[in-house]
């Protein structure tokens, strides 16, 4: 077997992980989501959102991971790794955006623990 072709199974492995993680990810969101609504339990519209963001999140980094092995390690050429590059900067304003989704607040802005704490285990 060729080192490009070890490489192009390598990145497609990974590819197929992220795909794997995106839709287990989403049916064990959306199974926890219906067991909330069956308790009639508050907020779940929230949690399952963040939930499948999370999900969305980790499988896209996979993906991206997977794109970059198969164009850096396989065929470093000007025109894939253009390539490669277009398709980095969209997953990446991808993730921001699902950040912003998860957490209510971009990445480089300092959390509020204040905030993020229940009342009864705030301090004084």
């Amino acid at each position: 077997m060729a080192y490009n072709d070890v490489i192009e199974k390598i990145g497609m492995a990974i590819d197929v992980a992220g795909v794997v993680v995106i839709v287990a990810g989403a049916a064990i969101a959306f199974v926890d989501c219906a067991v909330q609504l069956s308790r009639r339990e508050r907020d779940v519209y929230r949690r399952f959102r963040q939930r499948l963001a999370q999900t969305i999140l980790l499988g896209l980094e996979l993906l991206v991971a997977g794109d970059i092995v198969r164009t850096v390690a396989a065929s470093p050429n000007l025109t894939s790794v253009a390539i490669l590059a277009s398709i980095v900067l969209i997953r990446t304003f991808l993730s921001f955006s699902l950040e912003v989704e998860i957490s209510g607040r971009w990445p480089w802005q300092t959390r509020d623990i204040a905030k993020d704490q229940p009342a009864s285990s705030a301090r004084p």
